[in-house]
């Protein structure tokens, strides 16, 4: 019994660790979206606004579709700033490439009051494209979906 448990912990262990094809596009949008999200969670504004496209198209599942990287901005600013953070769940990051494009980028990530990451107050799924531009990467569509409150 004592054994059984141990396998299944391990399968689903094994299930959590980040997952991509490619080690070194893994590790860069790693980075990025670190950098994409440590602008969130300050405000920073002009760092976001230079990480995303012109045309970017973002879905939500609660507000739907925003179309262009000015209202991404005037909602960030409306909505985000001041009120809420964001953390990547540790082990959801996926990342493929996309031939000729750049990558995609998949993962779970928590929102929670700001300064206070121990206390979660919703998670959702995510999916970012991301272009390659001669070595300039840019996010050109989101997809946040699947939200829900975490309850204590």
């Amino acid at each position: 019994m004592k054994q059984s448990l141990c396998l299944i912990a391990l399968v689903f262990a094994g299930g959590a660790r980040a997952q991509s094809p490619d080690r070194g596009l893994f590790t860069a949008i790693q980075f990025l979206d670190a950098k994409l999200f440590a602008a969130y969670n300050q405000c920073d504004l002009p760092t976001l606004g230079a990480m995303v496209a012109d045309d970017l198209e973002f879905y939500h599942d609660k507000t739907g579709l925003a179309v262009g990287k000015q209202p991404f901005l005037d909602a960030i600013r409306q909505n985000i700033c001041g009120k809420t953070q964001r953390a990547l769940v540790a082990g959801s990051l996926e990342v493929y490439p996309l031939n000729g494009y750049g990558a995609v980028e998949i993962g779970v990530h928590r929102f929670y009051p700001p300064g206070h990451p121990q206390d979660p107050t919703g998670e959702a799924k995510f999916i970012i494209l991301w272009r390659n531009e001669d070595g300039k990467w840019i996010v050109t569509r989101t997809i946040s979906y699947d939200h829900k409150p975490l309850k204590k």
